[in-house]
Order: structure tokens, then C-alpha cells, then sequence
């Protein structure tokens, strides 16, 4: 007899998925029980990360509901285990799982920094502001061995290249030097997220982030450093953090913030199945609510891709979400909509081999 006990639906202490199943291009899993597994027993995976050397590091994207054309990502998978991220699902193209593969079977691009330089100094590359960590956190916890993303920022200040940045990590404070240098010039924006103020919630959804009142001390950090920072609420996330807004705005406000966004709950692919063991788990008397409220806005599915919809929904209820944010941003001072980060600074570096200039 199959038990899938020992796989999936049993909580993991400092882990947010309870299950691993196969990616959508991998073959079937089924666990078989040995006799060995105790009920009671719930080990927490260890963090495997393997080197990856990357052949091309900047993707492009064409979406209208982005305000940037291109990324880069140092790192596959996160650690912070961010139950709701709704980049699980590019886990499967590794033939990982979207589930514990996500956030325990990492890959690191060792070679990210090199790659970004010989992008940037080809003679077709045209600059505009470059994202990172819009997929995966560039300030997971395998960055302090790794030192990815710091190199990745040498070389971004190297050329006078605008970036912004997004993360939930603290560890961002380690690069508030070469932060700084470059938001004098106005090369950098940042975004640090913060989806609830409840120290408990928030260790639940996403067991390995920084609490939210250290995620708080960070914006205020960047802001005394002069680096321009947003508070981003999200995803919020109806029935269960959405009566927040106002407080974690004016938290941010206070906190040295400049400008806020919001995005709604999102639940693309393998993230909804995830989500919604998650809820039975931890929140089973809000489970229902949740995820009405999430149909309401997305046609009756719980997830609705077409550009223009997937980031806020549609409807009353995503209305009111917009009402009460605008207002909030308005009576705190916040930006809804940041200045635009300057790219006429850019030029591509002296290098070894290049011919010098006679005048």
C-alpha cells in the first residue's frame, strides 16, 4: 500500500510547501512507505545548491503589465519559501518540483557576474533599467556564501547602468555602499516587500524571510543611505491580509519610504494547489473565504493570465483594494509612480585589449 504521508501534506518546520510533487515536465512521483516513517516525524529538507554556468543571463520580456523590459536572475529556486511566489512554477522547466524542490534544491549562476559584463559591452546592447528580483530573491540566504548578486552590482556600477531592485532579504544592507554611489547618480531604485505586519503569519507563509519589523529597519537603513525605496505590499491577499493596507503603508511611510505598490495575490500553475494545501494547513476557518474572494476576481477560477487582469483582478472587491491603497498613498505621501532611473550616464567600461584613444 502507498503512503504519501511521508511526502506530502505534512508540515516542515521552517518550510512552506507541504508537498513536491512532479513538475508539469517531469515524470510522476509516488512515495512508498518502508516501515521506517513516523507520523510525528516532519524533517526539515536541507538546502542543496548546485552551480550552474550560465550561457546568457539578461531575459527580455515584452509584458504591458511590466514596467521593465529586462531582468536577471543570479540564482534558480529561493530559499525564503515564499508559499504564494508565483515563480514556482519555473522550477519545472529543471524537472524540479514547483513544491520542496522550489525552495530546497537551489541553483546558483556562478558565473552571472562575467556573463552580465560581456552582455552589457556588446555593441548591440541599447540600456534601460535592468530588474532583479522580480522572479527569485537576489538576497536569499545561499547569497552570503555565494556573493552573487554584490559582483552583479559592481558590474552594473561599472557601466552607469540603472537598476531596480526587489527583494525581502536584509541582507541588502551589506551593499549599501556601492547602493548609495549609485543613487546619487540616480541609477538605483529599491523595493522591499512586506506582506504583513503579523510576525507569526508571515513566518508561516514564508518560513526563512526576515520578520517584517527587520524588513521595516531596512527601508529606513536605505532611506539614511539616500537610496530611493518603495514599501510593496505584496501580494495581499484577500480574507487574510487585505484589512492591512493602511497599516503597512503608513508603517512603511514612517519607516523612510518614498513610494508604495501592490499587487494582488496571483496563484499561476502548480502555485494554486500549493496554496491551498497551505490554507488548509495553517488557515482551514479562512480557506473558503480566501479563495471565493479570489474567484470573484478572476471569472470563478482562482487564477485569471490575461495582461491588464493577473495583477490586481477585476471587480468590486479589486476596486476597493485600489480606493483604499490610492487614498492611503496619498494622505502618507507616497509615490504610486517613481521618477525614472537615468540612462544617459551609461558607458561601457575600459577593459583589457581595448585600443586607447589618441585624444
Amino acid at each position: 500500500m502507498l503512503e504519501k504521508s511521508c511526502q506530502t501534506l505534512k508540515r516542515r518546520k521552517t518550510r512552506a510547501a507541504l508537498s513536491n510533487a512532479a513538475g508539469r515536465f517531469d515524470l510522476s512521483r509516488e512515495a512508498e512507505s518502508d516501515g521506517w516513517y513516523q507520523a510525528e516525524d516532519s524533517p526539515s529538507p536541507v538546502t542543496e545548491i548546485r552551480s550552474e554556468m550560465a550561457r546568457s543571463l539578461i531575459s527580455y520580456n515584452k509584458s504591458p503589465d511590466l514596467p521593465f523590459d529586462r531582468s536577471i536572475n543570479p540564482y534558480r529556486g529561493c530559499e525564503h519559501g515564499c508559499i504564494y511566489c508565483f515563480a514556482r512554477p519555473s522550477h519545472a522547466y529543471l524537472g524540479l518540483s514547483p513544491g520542496l524542490d522550489f525552495e530546497t534544491r537551489l541553483v546558483a549562476r556562478s558565473n552571472a557576474p562575467e556573463i552580465l559584463r560581456k552582455e552589457l559591452s556588446s555593441r548591440s546592447y541599447k540600456v534601460a533599467p535592468l530588474a532583479i528580483g522580480t522572479n527569485t530573491d537576489p538576497y536569499q540566504p545561499c547569497e552570503r556564501d555565494h556573493g552573487l548578486m554584490r559582483r552583479c552590482l559592481e558590474v552594473l556600477r561599472d557601466f552607469n547602468h540603472p537598476v531596480a531592485i526587489v527583494t525581502k532579504g536584509t541582507m541588502i544592507e551589506r551593499d549599501i555602499d556601492i547602493l548609495s554611489e549609485m543613487a546619487a547618480l540616480g541609477l538605483v531604485r529599491v523595493g522591499i516587500s512586506v506582506t504583513t505586519l503579523d510576525a507569526d503569519l508571515s513566518r508561516r507563509m514564508e518560513p526563512r524571510v526576515p520578520v517584517p519589523a527587520r524588513r521595516l529597519a531596512t527601508i529606513n537603513r536605505l532611506h539614511l543611505a539616500g537610496i530611493p525605496v518603495r514599501i510593496m505590499t505584496s501580494p495581499l491577499v484577500p480574507g487574510l491580509t487585505d484589512h492591512e493596507v493602511e497599516a503597512l503603508l503608513a508603517a512603511g511611510s514612517e519607516a523612510g519610504a518614498d513610494a508604495a505598490s501592490w499587487i494582488m495575490l496571483r496563484l499561476p500553475r502548480e502555485v494554486s494547489v500549493l496554496w491551498q494545501e497551505w490554507l488548509r494547513e495553517h488557515e482551514p476557518g479562512r480557506a473558503e473565504k480566501v479563495m471565493a474572494r479570489l474567484r470573484e476576481m478572476h471569472g470563478g477560477r482562482d487564477y485569471d493570465p490575461r495582461w491588464g487582469h493577473r495583477m490586481r483582478g477585476e471587480g468590486e472587491y479589486a476596486d476597493m483594494i485600489a480606493r483604499r491603497f490610492k487614498l492611503a498613498c496619498a494622505r502618507l505621501g507616497l509615490a504610486e509612480k517613481a521618477p525614472p532611473l537615468r540612462c544617459d550616464l551609461f558607458a561601457k567600461p575600459a577593459q583589457a585589449g581595448d585600443q586607447l584613444a589618441l585624444f
